[in-house]
């Protein structure tokens, strides 16, 4: 504490400032030995678990946000220190009730068992099989890359990279590009489409457009692709939901930067939202006091 003082006071900071840094560390601190962690170690989800004991104590949503921008300075020293190679709540700031994301979200297993139920044979009219084709692809893309309504409209068939593998999301307003990996599966079924399926739906539709899904001005695919996976898993909702769940799990495997990454966020918060504990249902906190983008 005596050198974190020592940098305070070169900082320029005011005596009253520094004596309140103090005591928040020093509080910091001794929570985190009580459970089993050191300011060094924390990880952001621990953090939400203070955040969480500070409001149990009573504090109001201003002073929790004294104490974090306390914390913020302290993270910021150990990372110039060389302690620490994150601030983990550098985002964090307490500004109201967020809406719940993580509410009947499905299962890794679930997600995947849509795409498989999806039958594309049942059909013996021909416009319907190739139809029912696409529809599989864009389950794949809705279950296994998180893509949205929007994402799917946009995409061309030059973003579908066969040769890396890969598949190519622009971005939006208010989401940044990326390239995600498809499954072998999915490339096989890019293949027939892209070579063959597509441009009998082009002829079938009477139009001629780069769109990889070709559909008119109104996007109302998923609409029917949604109420047909339904069948098979009634706790389906819609679209949102899926990449809700696509999401959450992204952030049980990879870290929270990939994950921002994979889903296109453009502010890391709006990635820590879907953030999920079991341990005192914590989803609790990240609905009522997480930070607004």
């Amino acid at each position: 504490m005596n050198d974190y003082t020592t940098h305070l006071k070169k900082e320029g900071y005011a005596t009253t400032t520094i004596k309140s840094n103090e005591r928040q560390v020093a509080d910091f601190t001794k929570w985190c030995k009580r459970n089993h962690t050191t300011p060094i170690e924390i990880d952001y989800k621990t953090c939400l678990k203070y955040i969480k004991h500070l409001t149990r104590k009573g504090n109001s949503k201003r002073t929790i946000n004294h104490k974090l921008g306390s914390l913020k300075n302290y993270f910021k020293y150990l990372i110039s220190e060389s302690y620490r190679l994150d601030n983990p709540i550098e985002d964090t700031n307490i500004k109201g009730v967020r809406r719940t994301l993580n509410h009947n979200l499905l299962e890794p297993e679930e997600l995947e068992d849509l795409y498989y139920s999806y039958q594309t044979d049942t059909y013996q009219e021909e416009y319907h099989k190739y139809t029912s084709k696409r529809n599989k692809i864009i389950v794949g893309l809705l279950v296994y890359q998180g893509l949205d309504t929007k994402d799917l409209k946009n995409l061309k068939t030059e973003h579908v990279q066969l040769n890396k593998g890969k598949i190519y999301i622009p971005g939006t307003k208010k989401s940044n590009a990326r390239e995600i990996e498809l499954k072998p599966w999915q490339m096989m079924d890019f293949m027939e489409y892209i070579g063959e399926i597509r441009s009998k739906l082009l002829e079938r539709l009477q139009t001629d457009t780069d769109q990889l899904f070709p559909s008119g001005d109104r996007f109302i695919i998923v609409n029917a692709i949604i109420k047909k996976i339904r069948k098979y898993n009634q706790k389906v909702q819609n679209a949102k939901q899926i990449r809700a769940s696509v999401i959450t799990n992204w952030l049980s495997q990879y870290n929270l930067r990939k994950t921002q990454y994979l889903a296109g966020h453009r502010y890391i918060s709006s990635t820590e939202r879907y953030l999920q504990d079991d341990l005192e249902n914590l989803h609790e906190i990240v609905n009522n006091y997480h930070p607004i983008e």
